[in-house]
C-alpha cells in the first residue's frame, strides 16, 4: 500500500514538469512571428490558403503566390489567373505582298474578332524582342486606347509561351485587362533565317558564335544536327522516328486548309530521298521558311464568360534560361543531348497547374526541326530519355494515339510562325475546334516554345 501510494506521488509530480516545459517550447515558436498572438497567426494561415502576397500592398490586384511544391520546385500562382478568349491569323504564303505592319494588324484584328471584342478594348500587347512591329505602330493603326502594359520577350522560337506568360502575369496582377500577344514577319519573301549568321548582324551573341563560324556552324540547322548527333550517339539510330514525325504531321496539314502543305501528302519513299541539309537532317526534317502572322488575345476568367467562345485556361506555364547557356550553341554543356531549360520550364508547368503527363490529352510541340520534339516528349514525361523513337513509332502521335501532337501540321507542313500558330491551335483543341480535332475528349494540352534557347512551355485546358 505504502508503495501505491508512493508511485502515485511520483506519477502527480512528473506530470506538471512537462506542462511547462510544453508551454516555454510554443511561447518561442509564437514570438518571430508577428508577436505571436493567436490571432496574428490566424491570420497569417488565411492569406497562405488565399495566395496573397504579404510584399504585395492591398490595391486593386490579389497578388502573385509563390507555391512551393514537395519536389522543390517553385511555381507562380498563375493558374486558371487569365483565360484565352481569340486567336486570329492571316494566310500563310512564301510572299505576302504586304508589309509586316500590314500581317500584324490583320492577325491582331482578326483575334479580336474571334473574341468578341473591339480594338478599343485592348490595354496590353505583348510579342517578340525579334518583332518588327512596335506596338504603338499597331494601336495606333488598328484604333487602340491607352496601353498600360507593352512587353517583349527575347530568343525567337524561346519566346510564344513566354509571351503569354507575360499577358498571364499582367491580367493577374491588374495591370492590364485586355492582353493581346503577336508575332508577324516575311520569313520568306523578307528576312530568311535559314541564312543563319550571316551579313552586318550587330549582338553580343557573335561573341560565342565566333567560336563556330570557322568550321561552318553558321545555320539553325548545323547547330540542331550537332546535338542530335550526339543523341544518335548514346541512343542509337532515330532514322525511322523522324520519318515518322514528318510524314505525320505532313498527314495533318493535308486535311487543314490554312497549311502551305494541304492536300499534299508526304510519303516515306519521298521523305526518304529528301535532299541532305545538314546529317541527319535532311529537307523534310526542316521547318518552312513563311510570311504571315498570328494574335491571341488574354483577359480576366470573369470577363471571358462574356464573350463569343469557351475560354480557354491557363493551367500551369513556365520559362528557364539555364545556367551558362548559350543562344542555339551551347556546345559546352555537360551533355549536349539534354535540353535542361525545358526540363526546368516542365517542372514549373507541372507543379503550377497540378498535372501530370498522364493528364495531357495532346500536344503542340515546336518543330522548327523533327529531332527537337523527340527531346522535348522526354522533358514532358511522354517518354524517359533516349525512349522517345518507342512512344513515336506506337503512333502515339497520330490522330487517334496517345498524344495527337501538332493537329495543325506543325511548323514543318502548315506554317513557320515562330511557334505561335501553334499556340493558336492548342487554344482550338480545348475549345473542340480543330480541323484534325481528335474524336477522343481533349481537357488539357501542352503547348512548347523552341529549345536550344531559353525556353518554357504551358498547358492549356477548361476552367474547373
Amino acid at each position: 500500500m505504502a508503495k501505491a501510494k508512493s508511485a502515485k506521488k511520483k506519477a502527480v509530480k512528473v506530470r506538471p514538469v512537462k506542462k511547462p516545459v510544453t508551454k516555454k517550447k510554443s511561447v518561442v515558436k509564437k514570438k518571430p512571428v508577428g508577436g505571436g498572438s493567436k490571432p496574428t497567426r490566424k491570420k497569417s494561415a488565411k492569406k497562405k490558403t488565399v495566395g496573397a502576397n504579404p510584399r504585395v500592398r492591398p490595391g486593386r490586384h490579389k497578388g502573385l503566390p509563390l507555391q512551393k511544391k514537395s519536389s522543390g520546385v517553385k511555381a507562380a500562382g498563375l493558374k486558371d489567373r487569365a483565360a484565352i478568349v481569340g486567336v486570329g491569323t492571316t494566310e500563310f504564303s512564301k510572299n505576302s505582298g504586304r508589309s509586316e505592319l500590314s500581317l500584324a494588324c490583320e492577325a491582331v484584328l482578326d483575334a479580336l474578332k474571334d473574341a468578341g471584342l473591339k480594338p478599343s478594348d485592348v490595354d496590353g500587347m505583348v510579342t517578340f524582342t525579334m518583332d518588327t512591329n512596335d506596338e504603338i505602330e499597331i494601336a495606333r493603326a488598328i484604333g487602340c486606347n491607352d496601353l498600360t502594359f507593352y512587353s517583349r520577350v527575347p530568343h525567337g522560337g524561346g519566346a510564344p509561351t513566354g509571351c503569354i506568360e507575360q499577358a498571364v502575369m499582367a491580367i493577374a496582377t491588374g495591370v492590364a485587362e485586355v492582353v493581346v500577344v503577336y508575332r508577324a514577319l516575311n520569313g520568306r519573301s523578307g528576312h530568311r533565317f535559314s541564312g543563319g549568321v550571316s551579313g552586318d548582324i550587330v549582338t553580343g551573341d557573335m561573341i560565342h558564335y565566333g567560336w563556330y563560324l570557322p568550321y561552318g556552324l553558321i545555320t539553325p540547322a548545323s547547330w540542331v544536327a550537332m546535338y542530335h548527333q550526339r543523341y544518335e550517339h548514346l541512343y542509337g539510330n532515330t532514322r525511322d522516328a523522324l520519318a515518322e514525325i514528318a510524314i505525320n504531321t505532313r498527314n495533318f496539314a493535308v486535311t487543314n486548309p490554312r497549311a502551305f502543305f494541304y492536300q499534299r501528302p508526304l510519303s516515306r519513299d519521298e521523305y526518304n530521298k529528301g535532299k541532305p541539309i545538314a546529317l541527319p537532317f535532311n529537307l523534310y526534317d526542316c521547318c518552312q521558311e513563311s510570311d504571315g502572322g498570328c494574335a491571341i488575345v488574354l483577359t480576366t476568367p470573369e470577363r471571358a464568360k462574356h464573350l463569343n467562345h469557351l475560354p480557354v485556361a491557363v493551367k500551369g506555364i513556365g520559362m528557364c534560361a539555364n545556367k551558362n547557356t548559350e543562344a542555339m550553341t551551347d556546345f559546352y554543356a555537360d551533355e549536349i543531348a539534354q535540353i535542361p531549360a525545358m526540363d526546368n520550364a516542365a517542372k514549373q508547368a507541372y507543379a503550377q497547374s497540378g498535372l501530370t503527363p498522364d493528364d495531357i490529352d495532346a500536344a503542340i510541340v515546336y518543330d522548327a526541326f523533327t529531332a527537337i520534339v523527340m527531346w522535348q516528349l522526354e522533358s514532358w514525361g511522354f517518354a524517359k530519355p533516349g525512349k522517345s523513337k518507342e512512344f513515336i513509332l506506337s503512333g502515339a502521335l497520330r490522330k487517334d494515339g496517345r498524344l495527337p501532337t501538332n493537329t495543325h501540321g506543325g511548323q514543318l507542313s502548315e506554317a513557320y510562325i515562330h511557334g505561335m500558330n501553334g499556340v493558336n491551335e492548342g487554344v482550338r483543341l480545348v475549345r473542340g475546334t480543330s480541323n484534325n480535332q481528335p474524336k477522343k475528349k481533349i481537357d488539357n494540352v501542352l503547348v512548347t516554345s523552341g529549345v536550344g534557347v531559353p525556353t518554357g512551355g504551358m498547358l492549356l485546358g477548361k476552367f474547373d
